[in-house]
Order: C-alpha cells, then structure tokens, then sequence
C-alpha cells in the first residue's frame, strides 16, 4: 500500500541535516521528494566516510527517497526552472536564511501568488521576529545556546559538554516534519497554504527546558531551575561486576520489588524513598546505594533477575550491539540493499509503522544532478 504521504511533492532546499532529515521522513511516507542542490551539492555529501566523493555515510543515511537535480539560483534560467518545480508544488522546504530567500524571490509572499495552496517551511537558527534573525547557526552553536550543552557538563568540572549526536538538527528536523504534516491536514480544511518558522533556537529551548524550567516554572520562582533527578552527579549506567547496566526502578511499587529482590526491605520501608516528593529530593543518595549494589553481581545475573520482576533494565549497548540487536534483527529494522553507485550499503529502518499505509524505503540516496532529465521533462510537460 502507498505512504500516508503519496501524491505529495516536496521541494527540498535544504542541506547538512535538519532540513533533510525533515524531508527524509516525508518522503518514507510517500511523498515526492525532489532535492534542489548547489552545483556543488550539498556539504554534508563529502562527510567521511564514503566509498565515492560526494557520496558519504551522513548524506547516504539523511537523503533516500529523494530525487536531485542540481540548479544555480543565481541564473536566471535555474531560478526559472526552480519556480516552476514549485507552481505545482505542495512543499517548499528551505534551510537558506529568510533574507536570502526574499532578494531571490522565494518567499512566501512572493510564492503564494503562484500557487495559493503552497506550503513553506523554513528551518533556520532563529525566529524573524526576534534580534537574532539571519545570524548563521549549527548544531554546536544551539546546543551551546539553548541550555543544553551547559547541563551537559553540570556535574563535570571541564564544563560544558556538547551532547554526542546532532541532537538541535535533528530534533528540529522532527519539528518541521511534523509541522508540514500538520499544515497539510489544515489545507485540506481551508484549501489554502501558509508560512511555517522552524527556528532551531526556539525548538531547542523548548525541548530542553520541559523538565529544566524547574523552580522557575512558577511565579515567584518556587527554587531553581534544573531537574534534580536528571542532574543528580550518580545518574549514570551502573557498573556490575563485569560491565555495566541502565536500570531505573521509577514508580513506589518498582522500588519496593527491586528493595526486595535485592535482599534490603529496610530501604523499601525509609521515609526518605518510600514517598514519591521526598524520594525526589534524596534522588542521589538513592542512586548512590543502588550503585553499592548493583557492583555485587555480573550484568547477566541482574538483568535475569530483574526483567523476571519487571523492572526496567538493559545492559548497556554500544553502537555496535545495536546494529546486532535481537529485537531490530527479528523486525529487520537494518535492511541490505544494493546501491546503484556505492554497492551494497545498510539502511535504517522507518520507525514508526501505519497499519494501512506504511511507509517505505523504495529510492536510495541520489547521486547529484541523477534525475535532472527526469525532473525537467516533468516541469516542460
């Protein structure tokens, strides 16, 4: 069955990894996804490591399901072609800064007036309504401003520590798929299309601050901010007596079955844990007693015995154990596929599944330019 998606077509304008991950996620859905790159390509194309310039490991997990056709924006004869891949459009997706769009004509104003019913998302840095509009950002740049990489670092005396993932690019890739999913279902009300903002700096302090606001949260300030369970210095995998753990006994039931199972129903019984508020408050020195108990025993015997009580618990896996993992292998959730240029490659599984319309892997990555005749034949008719 087609993707949710299918007879969409989406004007990607967009590099490096939020925007494409944006439009990754809509073209598994179904849509057309035709990628509109630089005469260069996009950056994240020559990302180590690959097995063919211009074809790296980054650009190969953020661009399937995609057609490329290269254009130069600055000649008349591609921003034509561009306008009218986009007067039949039901996306336009840009990563370019806003005023870079406008003194080439591509706003929304401009745009609408061709096609009414389209839709334009941009993913920048920062909100134009602000001060910080047009000021150039990446993923360091946002986590570093968004609050994040400093609670990173809270308990580590280097400081600030950046998380180790493009965690601002593609939490703001999720926000902009959503978006547009979101404004399509609304045009199909009112038949009109609209302007969506996806600013990575404002998306970013959203996420990090749900929990984070804390104290703060309340005015007057009810204490600090920060989530102290999450900041606690012993929040950290466990080690066993060969290797390590995640565990987190979170309700009142599970600390008291995990107290019991590990031979200690003193602690199950102690004001200072048994109480959900106060048990917040003593999060490390909880953390710090599970910590003495958890080194007693190897990881197998504690993940044994506490799964058998439901208690949420997993060795720790690396990368590598991952793309192993029993449950993604039975759900073939990593797939072999022969790539036209590059061979055999793995892709990454859709996560999400529809009952009726799933989504579906069914275009590798593009080399630059690959669907160029393709693509103009469409817009010449």
């Amino acid at each position: 069955m087609p993707g949710p998606l299918t007879g969409v077509r989406v004007i990607d304008l967009t590099s490096v990894a939020m925007g494409p991950y944006a439009t990754q996620i809509l073209g598994d859905m179904g849509a057309d996804v035709v990628k509109v790159e630089a005469p260069e390509g996009d950056v994240f194309r020559h990302v180590a490591p690959a097995r063919n310039p211009g074809m790296g490991a980054a650009f190969l997990n953020l661009n399937r399901n995609k057609r490329s056709i290269a254009l130069d924006l600055k000649r008349d004869e591609d921003r034509q072609i561009l306008l009218d891949l986009i007067a039949d459009a039901d996306v336009l997706v840009s990563s370019v800064r806003p005023q870079a769009m406008r003194k080439l004509g591509l706003d929304y104003d401009s745009l609408r007036e061709r096609n009414p019913r389209l839709i334009c998302c941009g993913t920048y840095g920062f909100s134009e309504s602000g001060p910080y509009a047009g000021r150039p950002a990446f993923d360091d740049v946002i986590q570093a401003m968004s609050g994040m990489a400093a609670l990173q670092g809270h308990n580590d005396p280097a400081g600030p520590k950046y998380i180790n993932t493009i965690a601002a690019d593609k939490t703001a890739g999720l926000t902009a798929a959503y978006s547009i999913a979101m404004a399509l279902y609304e045009r199909e009300r009112s038949g009109q299309g609209q302007a969506i903002e996806v600013a990575m700096f404002e998306t970013m302090v959203s996420f990090t601050l749900i929990e984070h606001m804390s104290g703060e949260t309340f005015c007057p300030a009810q204490g600090s901010m920060g989530h102290e369970r999450v900041l606690s210095p012993d929040r950290r995998p466990y080690r066993t007596r060969d290797g390590f753990i995640g565990l987190l006994p979170y309700t009142t039931s599970q600390w008291v079955r995990f107290f019991e199972i590990v031979g200690k129903p003193e602690y199950a019984a102690d004001p200072r844990f048994s109480d959900p508020a106060v048990r917040s408050q003593q999060i490390s020195e909880l953390y710090k007693i599970v910590a003495e108990i958890i080194a007693e025993r190897s990881t197998a015997e504690w993940v044994d015995l506490l799964r058998t009580a439901d208690i949420p618990v997993t060795p720790v896996l690396s990368p590598e154990d991952v793309l192993v993992d029993e449950h993604l292998q039975e759900i073939g959730f990593f797939q072999q596929q022969t790539h036209p240029s590059e061979g055999q490659i793995r892709t990454i599984g859709i996560p999400v599944r529809f009952s009726r319309t799933p989504g579906a892997v069914s275009r590798l990555a593009p080399r630059l330019d690959e669907h160029r005749e393709e693509i103009l034949r469409e817009v010449t008719g």
